[in-house]
């Protein structure tokens, strides 16, 4: 089988297009309805989703939660200001978490980390694990909960490099899903940023059910690609949990012939991580680092929501795998041409 190589999904993107920030309503951006079969394309907006799906349907959505990773610190004696991203708690007692820092070369194993412009939040630099890569130990005292407090009263959105402004007010509720629930990512799913209650509201008056599955998003979705050969890429490990009821709704809705509609490639990427071997979808605890690019045969949803995304991205590939390269190509093209927003806060696809 004929595999595709990187230089595959590089297009030209101008920088006027990519989203600062979202549209007013989270329903009114817009929608690009892409028809597999007859490889024909629909401009909507994403509050029409509601026509393309009736009764006994399912959409799988990612109920994660986003949490402030931002850090803003001071180094001891210089002062310098230093960036924390933080990406996962290691070990919650002892207070060790991975982090990124930049910039990485001033900081070094045993430097100290000063928060919040004073003495409310230490973190002593404890290992160096890639070149920004460092484990910190926060040298906080407290009970857990008010640790976790303190880190969500100093944290900021963490929003994508890609957008230059700092954080303001509206991107703590925005730069979230409205249905998060499980605290855990450091990046949105952001293909369920478009859902506003009132459109939920219409899918279940139709009789569209929600299953709700919880991948914590990571910061490896969005490394990238370096290189040609797309199976040398590996993808960092991402928390995922499937439990038995979502499981039940969508291999009743499968049985049935019903529509299965993946919300976003964080959950397409939950879904096929957890086939079973007939093609129905297992519970599932654990970690994924499925990397999902042309070829791929999908097993479980056979429609999905996602955003429109960079060049060269793993998320790309994986749309492309799904609705076919040259389709996505074609669509690519029109959506530059008709200025549809990309990225983070950008316009949605909903590909049939």
């Amino acid at each position: 089988m004929y595999r595709m190589k990187l230089s595959h999904f590089n297009f030209d993107l101008p920088d006027n297009l990519l989203a600062e920030y979202p549209t007013d309503l989270r329903d009114e951006s817009k929608l690009m309805v892409l028809h597999r079969e007859t490889e024909t394309i629909e401009h909507k907006y994403f509050k029409d989703i509601v026509d393309y799906f009736d009764e006994g349907d399912i959409m799988v959505r990612n109920n994660t939660k986003v949490f402030p990773a931002r850090l803003i610190g001071n180094k001891e004696k210089t002062g310098a200001k230093i960036e924390v991203f933080l990406l996962r708690e290691l070990n919650q007692s002892q207070r060790l978490w991975d982090v990124l820092v930049d910039p990485a070369r001033k900081i070094r194993i045993g430097n100290k980390l000063y928060f919040g412009g004073g003495e409310d939040l230490v973190a002593e630099v404890i290992d160096n694990t890639t070149s920004r890569g460092r484990t910190l130990r926060f040298l906080y005292d407290g009970p857990y909960e008010a640790f976790r407090e303190k880190l969500h009263e100093m944290g900021q959105t963490p929003l994508p490099k890609y957008i230059k402004r700092d954080e303001e007010e509206f991107d703590r509720e925005r730069y979230q899903t409205i249905y998060a629930k499980h605290e855990g990512a450091v990046a949105a799913p952001t293909a369920g940023l478009h859902f506003s209650k009132h459109v939920l509201k219409r899918l279940e008056i139709k009789g569209v059910d929600m299953a709700d599955i919880t991948l914590h998003v990571g910061l490896g979705s969005f490394n990238p690609v370096e290189v040609e050969d797309l199976s040398k890429h590996k993808m960092d490990s991402e928390e995922l949990h499937i439990d038995q009821v979502a499981t039940d709704m969508v291999n009743n809705a499968k049985s049935n012939k019903k529509r299965v509609c993946s919300i976003g490639t964080t959950s397409m990427r939950a879904l096929e991580s957890a086939v079973s071997s007939n093609k129905t979808l297992n519970t599932y605890r654990g970690w994924t680092h499925k990397f999902i690019f042309p070829p791929h045969e999908f097993s479980i949803a056979d429609s999905m929501v996602t955003n429109f995304h960079l060049p060269k991205s793993t998320l790309l590939m994986m749309v492309s795998a799904f609705a076919g390269h040259e389709f996505v190509k074609k669509a690519y093209q029109e959506a530059v041409k008709k200025k549809y927003r990309f990225y983070s806060y950008g316009d949605a696809m909903l590909i049939l």
